[in-house]
């Protein structure tokens, strides 16, 4: 029996861009504490997939919806939506966003407005759905996905740092408007880890890069995000708001 500290016996979670990799893994770490969950991404069937997988061997509530977080419409009647079928939203994790690499002399328009739109502007429309309902029963738990790279950065990640950095200044304002109702706002600002996103994006070379620059010389499980994920949305992490927690294996402390 785990501690009740870190129990989420009664909760209910909403992850966006939850059908895989971090969100899927923080998912799961949510309802082994015994949280009900519901889970986003564009793709049906990994919805579907990740949802059985999510719920295997647990009694929890596992639900789904296909949505696309650049339609400000949809991401409002998310929020209607996953209220009606988990019955409450107690803890809500933005963790949808996306990455389109381009040096500054190279940004597309409209890719940037795009970066801008998932990454930043949902994250916002989505909080403020939610946010009243937490108000009225004086509860809550926000928890931005950030990046190490919006504390750092490397070539070409303009939109994405900048985005990520943004999530970060907001993270901060929310805490201050929420705290009076017993709601905590913070980030988490993963570093490498071996999700689709780098596997896709990265040569072999640059992925050896990134594991050698972590104190401990390798690549993150996307499992090991959800111990931190709990924290911030248990009672055991309730005095801490407004924070971004570092999840990089040691690489911003390793400056040589």
């Amino acid at each position: 029996m785990g501690s009740p500290l870190f129990s989420l016996q009664g909760r209910s979670a909403l992850i966006t861009g939850g059908s895989r990799g971090l969100g899927k893994a923080m998912a799961r770490g949510f309802a082994e504490a015994g949280a009900d969950v519901f889970i986003t991404s564009r793709h049906e069937e990994e919805l579907r997939v990740a949802a059985d997988e999510i719920r295997r061997g647990l009694e929890v509530k596992v639900e789904y919806a296909v949505v696309d977080m650049l339609d400000r419409k949809a991401v409002a009647k998310l929020a209607n939506d996953a209220t009606a079928r988990l019955g409450k939203i107690d803890i809500l994790v933005n963790n949808a966003g996306g990455n389109n690499p381009q040096p500054i002399d190279a940004i597309v328009d409209d890719d940037w407005d795009r970066l801008v739109e998932l990454n930043l502007n949902s994250v916002m429309a989505l909080t403020r759905a939610v946010v009243p309902q937490m108000k009225q029963r004086r509860w809550g738990r926000i928890i931005h996905i950030s990046s190490i790279m919006g504390l750092a950065s490397k070539d070409g990640r303009n939109s994405y740092s900048a985005t990520k950095a943004a999530l970060i200044g907001m993270c901060k304002a929310t805490a201050q408007d929420v705290g009076a109702y017993g709601i905590t706002c913070n980030c988490i600002a993963p570093g490498p880890f071996l999700t689709d996103l780098p596997g896709k994006m990265l040569t072999d070379a640059e992925k050896k890069t990134f594991a050698d620059r972590t104190a401990l010389g390798r690549w993150g499980d996307p499992r090991e995000l959800a111990g931190p994920a709990v924290l911030l949305a248990s009672d055991a992490g309730s005095y801490i708001t407004g924070s971004v927690l570092l999840v990089d294996g040691g690489t911003l402390c390793k400056t040589f």
